[in-house]
């Protein structure tokens, strides 16, 4: 009994054991998964110290051990109090790392001692969440404001820049997941929806054209103008910016016949046959014109435009039409600034990943190999699977790094679609389970911080089984708690255990 009516609930009662066992099964399978990727035609035990599996059954006991230091041992106040050092520790290791690490494959992101390697991008998840956490749990806190929304973007972007300067894209992508934790807490879903765009025209650019990127472009500025404007407005608004993109879409078709007629006959007046009364300077003129691009005719066309929309905005009030106009002009800034991020941003593997993933150039032998073993492999276990250690694509090792960043193919391989199902219903039973267990918390720090832990989880998955099926590029990024490594299977298991620690705190008294 504690004070009066306040009952104190025991480990039973208190700590969400259905999380722990999705944990426990994770990590169990991963086990089995990574000795099946070193099974070769001459076996060693899985307890075998000299290979992964073993090596991995020790960091499982570490791991375990963490995770009921994590639970039973240290305060859980220690966590929102400790959060600004720890941010800045790791922080500070993330860019000593860069000058003192070794190159591994383009990367400066491990620290090595002896036998044992430590990734601190693993750690700065946890610190970051931790952080981000105690930031947007402070009395007074509001996302709107400019100075909590600036604090916020710091949090999130130092690691994230840090780590991009490693070289480590893929684990640098996962500080994106945030964004969610962020709409949870009152971020706009136009947000959401504006980096879905930029990552459109990104990919239309680069396979289609710039110009077809600027007319997807204002469609989605018109169709969004049309929902958020006046309801009376909504067809005229529909009706003018569709008719824009739809007589804009045949403009390439028409200049590209006009230009060949002048080409073949070798005159403009076939180009302007039927201009009346086309002088010689009306002649030149058009010809010259016909020599202008297509894109510069839309854009010639649209700038014009803007400070008509931009007062129409302005006397009628309309926020969401200024806010279009602006990202009318950072869009466009964008897809004439593709190629160049492309060329001279992206390193040389990280474009030939995506050029290979976009289906701009073929590589099955280079680049490509990877993820065309990977899709043999997931695709030859069929609905069942071939069987625990039966896997010829897995024995013989045609897929590389197979027990670390294509852990999924072995699942594919060995135990079918099923086992895919399996593993893939078990990762959003531990998404969801911390999804619910953050809403019931009192707190906003441990409702905040599971959300972290959730996102993290979610975009490590959605990315790696993403690059093994070939729908993402390749970017070495580990399946949580299945893929071999000490340094993820670590990482993981503290940033679930601080939340089911927090949780039980906040269960334990009623």
């Amino acid at each position: 009994m504690v004070g009066g009516n306040t009952h104190e609930r025991g480990l039973r009662q208190s700590v969400d054991w259905r999380l722990v066992g999705v944990y426990l099964l994770l990590v169990l399978i991963g086990w089995v998964n990574i000795y099946a990727s070193i099974h070769s035609a001459e076996p060693s035990s899985i307890f075998d110290w000299e290979v992964r599996s073993g090596k991995q059954f020790v960091w499982m006991l570490t791991a375990f051990g963490l995770g009921g230091l994590i639970l039973f041992a240290i305060p859980t106040r220690l966590w929102e109090g400790a959060a600004v050092p720890l941010y800045l520790v790791v922080l500070l290791l993330l860019v000593i790392v860069i000058f003192v690490s070794k190159d591994v494959k383009g990367s400066h992101s491990w620290f090595e001692f002896g036998p044992v390697k430590f990734q601190p991008a693993e750690i700065s998840k946890i610190t970051t969440s931790l952080l981000l956490a105690s930031v947007m749990s402070r009395q007074g806190y509001k996302l709107t404001r400019l100075k909590d929304f600036l604090l916020t973007v710091l949090t999130i972007g130092l690691p994230m820049l840090v780590i991009i300067a490693e070289s480590e894209t893929g684990s640098a992508l996962v500080y994106v997941g945030f964004i969610f934790v962020l709409y949870r807490e009152g971020f706009s879903g136009w947000w959401l929806g504006l980096i879905g765009l930029v990552i459109l025209l990104f990919i239309t650019t680069l396979t289609l054209s710039p110009y077809t990127s600027i007319l997807i472009l204002i469609g989605v500025l018109t169709v969004c103008n049309a929902f958020t404007g006046p309801r009376k407005e909504f067809w005229p608004r529909i009706a003018a910016g569709g008719g824009v993109v739809f007589v804009m879409a045949f403009v390439p078709w028409i200049w590209g016949m006009l230009q060949e007629s002048v080409q073949a006959h070798l005159d403009w007046q076939a180009a302007v046959a039927w201009v009346p009364r086309a002088g010689e300077t009306g002649r030149y003129l058009w010809g010259w014109l016909l020599k202008v691009k297509p894109l510069y005719l839309l854009l010639g066309i649209g700038f014009p435009a803007l400070p008509f929309l931009g007062f129409h905005a302005f006397r009628h009030r309309d926020g969401f039409l200024g806010l279009s106009i602006a990202a009318f002009v950072i869009g466009v800034a964008l897809v004439f600034s593709t190629d160049f991020i492309f060329d001279n941003v992206l390193q040389d593997h990280q474009r030939s990943r995506i050029e290979v993933l976009l289906g701009m150039k073929e590589d099955p032998a280079g680049v490509g190999y990877n993820v065309n073993q990977s899709k043999i492999a997931i695709g030859s276990g069929g609905l069942l699977g071939k069987g625990f250690l039966n896997g010829t694509q897995t024995t013989f090792g045609f897929v590389p790094e197979q027990s670390t960043d294509f852990i999924f193919c072995t699942v594919g391989e060995e135990w079918g679609f099923l086992g895919c199902l399996v593993v893939i219903l078990l990762y959003v039973s531990l998404i969801v389970r911390l999804v619910l267990d953050a809403e019931r918390c009192r707190t906003a720090f441990t409702r905040i911080y599971g959300y972290c832990v959730a996102s993290c989880v979610f975009m490590h998955l959605f990315i790696n089984v993403g690059m093994t099926i070939g729908l993402m590029p390749v970017i070495g990024i580990p399946l949580p708690l299945l893929s071999y490594g000490g340094s993820s299977l670590w990482a993981f298991t503290v940033l679930i255990f601080i939340f089911i620690a927090l949780y039980r705190q906040e269960k334990k008294y009623f």
